[in-house]
């Protein structure tokens, strides 16, 4: 359990399901905020060097999707 004025930081990124985007990272902020806890920063960090990026810079045209290149830094006050 967190104390009371303590932070917490939670980094995570987005994905795809069946083509869409499914923007996991900001449901998270929103269970987060409902449970009490206040969004102190929002911090967006831009992702080098993922192991399947290969594959998917390749493939992005031929499925018709641009790809996910940053993931969310939240820091959460409670």
């Amino acid at each position: 359990m967190l104390k009371k004025d303590k932070f917490c930081a939670i980094l995570m990124g987005d994905t795809r399901k069946k083509g869409c985007m499914v923007p996991l990272s900001f449901e998270v902020m929103r269970i987060f905020q409902h449970v009490g806890f206040t969004l102190k920063e929002l911090i967006i960090k831009q992702q080098h060097n993922c192991k399947a990026t290969g594959y998917w810079k390749t493939n992005n045209v031929k499925y018709n999707f641009l790809l996910i290149a940053h993931e969310y830094l939240f820091i959460f006050r409670k």
